[in-house]
């Protein structure tokens, strides 16, 4: 934030510790605001009759009478509700069917709650006369119920879930339970009777459908038996007809028969070529399979062991040995006969094997032939079948069907697909108006909206703001202090200009521009004034007229253009009393001037404000009063008084740093903004001025010398070399100290 033109730019701040401040000072007035408006919406709230408020939950999912496994396997696997049927179901709550049966069950119709138009108000008359508002009396009294039924009903979907919740309000609690389970059980009664007149309605479908299916069931039988019996197609118990299933019969026995013949012929083949080749025959299965065999085979062995028993004691021409072998040659002789009868078996085996294959191939050719027919008949057949089972399935379908619609058309059998999960019951504490609520709320709202309007206040009136950082020196000044002062050689008094002078601003007029923030034209004075615009010179001026006297200063201060200033009086009230005629004389030369008293004791404020108890800077400064507030008019000059005001000292000194602000603010309207510090230290003045560009008046009407040293020299320690001497009776001083004066 910067300053107005030709001003020096400061850069500003929110100063927290001041809104918090301020809250603080009004902490009586918001506490009675809050605890008024709470007590106002307590009785308010009290006075409201109030109402209550029931719910019901339904959760909605498929339900159907279980009788055995098959219809609870049937109803488990029924396909879960959507939301869109969820969101119907709660349409079908708000249906104006189900609340007309409601509002007939309960009579509310006889409540004057549930029509309130039938009595209405004058304003209500009023208001249909101007054709404001529909006469209410046009519509049917049922309606008027129903529409007031809605405005009190509340059916909503449980979030992510098939639960339908039905809220009722009422201002009879029995009443506001009531409703929504009667609700309930309408709904119920609805959902089951719909699913029994569905029931009924299938039922006395299905009657005369059955009794046509079960004629054309038996036409399509017998037309199959017919055909069945003229094309001889005489079924074999398997689904097959007889034909089919001799040509399978043929046909394995053949397979058989081929597997024999070739099992015989190859092993009489091998046979004879171990025959033929003198190979050994004992080996072969179907010589070990004959039993004569076996049995000359033994005798052969026990020949063969009497012959190897009698060889070791007998010699090879022994009657008993040659006997012996003669037995055994024999017996080989018949052993061979033997094989080749059973080989001779074989073979003939082989043959009849062949033959029956052949007479086998001859029975099957002609099988096909007759199933070839069959086969064609077969597809008429199958035709006629077809259509019979068809009508069976149809008829096996209407009877289930029809079965299942009669077993439900019993109202305990066909349950609503909807139960209750939570019955509403009576409220025991009232849903509106919530007393305590709505006065915390309103007190906690007050709070807070007046806190928020105090630190607006505070922010807008400008005592919330503190400046940032150190101020920047007047442009084209050179912000180091120089050596100077007032040459008695220079002229005491310029003539006095022919043109009129400016008038002087009135206190309301300072005010208004502090108050808007702009600067009045009338009060704005260049601060580079030439000579002819400087102190006008009169009598008893120019008699008591010296180097260090008041209308010397003062022709200084205006003809330099100086806009702040800072006096010093170190002796007290009377060099504070020379600054308030200092003041007086600028003003009685047509130039806007305020003196801000800074001053412990109130000397000025004393001496040119109509009371001493006027808010002032200090009060500013704590922000306990507006700008305008602290500007007051001097009772004998043109001149303004800033007084020092009411607010306690060390409570203003931590608020110091917004001072600059206001010598800032009070050098945009008046052409000099003069600040008496009464003994003040050059440390304190230092402060103050916080580097800005302040002239520092020494107000010392009867100066000592050497106190004059030690001031000046405390003074150039902080920085300060240029200071202006204000005194009447002293002489002017000589040498070194003359100069540094």
């Amino acid at each position: 934030m910067t300053g107005q033109p030709g001003t020096s730019p400061q850069d500003v701040d929110i100063d927290l510790l001041q809104l918090f401040r301020a809250v603080w000072q009004r902490k009586g007035r918001i506490a009675l605001a809050t605890c008024l408006m709470a007590g106002v919406a307590f009785v308010g709230a009290s006075m409201i009759k109030p109402t209550y408020r029931a719910e019901t939950s339904v959760l909605i999912e498929p339900r159907a009478p279980n009788y055995d496994a098959e219809n609870a396997k049937s109803a488990s696997s029924e396909p879960v509700l959507d939301d869109l049927n969820i969101v119907s179901q709660v349409q079908l709550f708000r249906s104006a069917d189900l609340i007309r049966q409601v509002v007939k069950d309960l009579k509310l119709y006889e409540l004057p709650e549930f029509d309130p138009d039938l009595h209405p108000s004058a304003l209500s008359d009023l208001l249909v006369m101007l054709h404001l508002k529909k006469n209410p009396m046009d519509l049917a009294p049922e309606d008027r119920v129903i529409q007031t039924f809605l405005n009190k009903l509340q059916v909503y979907q449980v979030e992510k879930s098939r639960v339908i919740g039905i809220e009722f309000s009422s201002k009879d609690p029995k009443l506001a339970a009531a409703i929504p389970n009667e609700m309930v059980k309408v709904y119920l009664d609805l959902q089951s009777g719909a699913k029994l007149d569905s029931n009924q309605d299938a039922a006395k479908w299905l009657e005369p459908e059955i009794a046509n299916l079960r004629k054309k069931v038996s036409e399509a039988e017998k037309k199959v038996a017919d055909y069945r019996r003229t094309a001889d197609l005489l079924p074999t118990g398997e689904g097959s007809i007889l034909a089919s299933t001799e040509l399978n019969n043929i046909a394995t026995e053949l397979s058989r028969v081929r597997a024999e013949r070739a099992s015989a012929e190859a092993r009489a083949q091998n046979a004879r070529a171990a025959m033929r080749a003198g190979k050994p025959t004992d080996n072969l299965d179907i010589v070990m399979a004959s039993p004569a065999v076996q049995q000359l085979k033994q005798s052969e062995a026990s020949v063969q062991a009497q012959i190897s028993d009698l060889s070791t004691s007998l010699l090879d021409g022994h009657p008993r040995i040659k006997a012996l072998k003669a037995q055994l040659a024999s017996l080989r002789a018949q052993i061979a006969q033997e094989t080749s009868k059973v080989v001779s078996s074989l073979e003939a085996d082989a043959n009849v094997a062949k033959m029956r294959e052949a007479d086998l191939v001859k029975q099957m050719n002609a099988t096909k032939a007759q199933s070839a027919e069959a086969g064609d008949r077969q597809v008429g057949l199958n035709e006629l079948e077809r259509e019979a089972a068809a009508q069976r399935q149809l008829l096996e379908t209407y009877l289930a069907r029809y079965r299942e619609a009669t077993s439900r058309m019993d109202r305990n059998a066909t349950p609503a697909d909807a139960r209750v999960i939570s019955k509403a019951s009576e409220p025991g504490s009232p849903n509106f108006p919530k007393v305590l609520t709505i006065t915390v709320v309103a007190g906690v709202a007050t709070l807070v909206l007046s806190i928020i309007i105090t630190m607006f206040a505070e922010l807008f009136s400008g005592r919330a703001l503190k400046p940032v950082g150190p101020v920047e020196p007047l442009g084209g000044n050179d912000p180091s202090p120089r050596a100077r002062r007032m040459d008695r050689d220079e002229p005491e008094f310029a003539p006095i200009d022919p043109q009129p002078k400016p008038k002087a601003q009135s206190v309301a007029q300072a005010r208004a521009a502090f108050s808007a923030h702009e600067l009045p034209t009338e009060a704005v004075q260049d601060t580079h004034s030439p000579v002819n615009e400087s102190v006008a010179a009169t009598p008893e001026s120019v008699a008591a007229d010296s180097e260090f006297s008041i209308a010397s200063v003062a022709r200084y201060l205006t003809r330099n253009g100086i806009s702040k200033a800072v006096a010093i009086s170190p002796s007290g009230d009377d060099g504070s009393t020379a600054t308030v005629m200092l003041a007086r004389a600028i003003a009685k030369a047509g130039r806007t001037v305020i003196l801000i008293d800074m001053t412990g004791s109130g000397c000025p404020t004393a001496l040119m404000a109509e009371s001493k108890d006027l808010p002032g800077v200090t009060d500013l400064v704590c922000g306990d009063v507006a700008f305008g507030e602290t500007i007051h008019a001097d009772q004998s000059s043109d001149a303004h008084i800033m007084p020092k005001g009411n607010a306690d000292i060390r409570q203003a000194l931590r608020g110091m740093d917004r001072l600059s602000m206001v010598i800032e603010a009070l050098a945009d309207v008046y052409d000099l903004v003069m600040i008496e510090c009464g003994p003040a230290s050059a440390e304190n003045v230092s402060h103050l001025c916080r580097a800005q560009e302040h002239e520092i008046i020494l107000s010392a009407p009867q100066p000592d010398r050497q106190q004059l040293s030690e001031i000046m020299a405390t003074f150039e320690a902080v920085g300060y070399t240029d200071l202006v001497l204000m005194s009447e009776t002293a002489s002017p001083p000589d040498g070194e100290d003359r100069d540094a004066a």
